[in-house]
């Protein structure tokens, strides 16, 4: 299998596509940390203009590396699961397309194998995409900007978190992360399997994405009491938690705390748990269909 994997992985890489993704999110990154640096501080008394009568804020310690990569992740995770569609959406319908998948399942290996060495082929792509982010992202936004407390905004409130408290929470937001592109992995992956070219399942997972991310961003009962704990939408950026920080009885925030972990681990269940759907039903389809390309 391991051999399989390696075949597939370098199938994949070989593509040109493969590094738009990787392109697409450098430049984004890049034109971010631009502007910041040039109008940084114009920029956070536009966000924090509500409490700016109120308080004294200490702008040139506010835009640092991690709230500049914090700005990132808000602007950008919502636009990455379209780049990860573009190879996952591929990885089967692409075979099909071109007339190589009959001649593939020719080969001594059962079908489940072979879809599950495609889907690791696509959560390897993922994670490594998910890397590059986090590397321009985090890392050079640190090398720019430096480092020091974290100031975010939550709801009527904001939150200080100490600089020794920041870094191991986006170690777990990114793992959470993750996980949330794995889900629209495994959804562009299921679509792949049931369509004969690329396209399909690469424009109908962007699809999918932006009416259930306006879904779950809408603020309409009939929506907020029945579908939208249900929609995985709704959990991806379920990684904003780890720096809502907890407060004691008098008002000071508590290193090391999370405000509302049930609920993230609640959100990350129902990720997992979409994974295993999308997935499983991806194999069931495939090793029952009949392969005419």
């Amino acid at each position: 299998m391991w051999n399989l994997l390696q075949f597939e992985l370098f199938k994949t890489f070989k593509k040109p596509r493969t590094y738009i993704a990787f392109a697409a999110i450098a430049a984004i990154v890049f034109l971010i940390q631009v502007a910041l640096l040039i109008n940084g501080k114009e920029y956070v008394q536009f966000i924090l203009s509500s409490v700016d009568e109120t308080l004294i804020i200490p702008y040139a310690k506010v835009t640092n590396g991690y709230w500049v990569c914090f700005v990132i992740l808000n602007l950008l995770l919502i636009h990455v699961p379209i780049l990860v569609a573009l190879v996952s959406g591929d990885i089967i319908a692409g075979e099909a397309n071109a007339g190589t998948l009959r001649l593939l399942l020719t080969k001594p290996v059962s079908r489940t194998k072979l879809m599950i060495v495609k889907f690791t082929a696509c959560v390897i792509y993922t994670l490594i995409l998910l890397i590059w982010m986090a590397f321009l992202a985090l890392l050079v936004s640190i090398l720019l900007f430096g480092t020091n407390d974290l100031v975010v905004a939550k709801e009527f409130e904001l939150v200080q978190i100490e600089k020794a408290d920041i870094l191991w929470r986006y170690f777990a937001a990114f793992g959470f992360a993750a996980v949330a592109l794995v889900v629209v992995a495994a959804l562009s992956f299921f679509l792949s399997s049931i369509s004969g070219n690329s396209i399909g399942p690469i424009v109908a997972t962007v699809s999918i994405i932006i009416v259930l991310t306006i879904l779950s961003e809408m603020r309409i009962p009939i929506y907020d009491n029945t579908v939208k704990p249900y929609i995985f939408t709704t959990h991806m950026l379920g990684w904003k938690g780890f720096f809502y920080i907890s407060s004691n009885t008098d008002g000071q925030t508590i290193p090391g705390s999370i405000s509302n972990l049930p609920a993230i681990l609640k959100s990350l269940f129902i990720l997992i748990a979409y994974i295993i759907i999308f997935t499983g039903s991806a194999i069931f389809i495939f090793s029952r269909k009949d392969i005419l390309s």
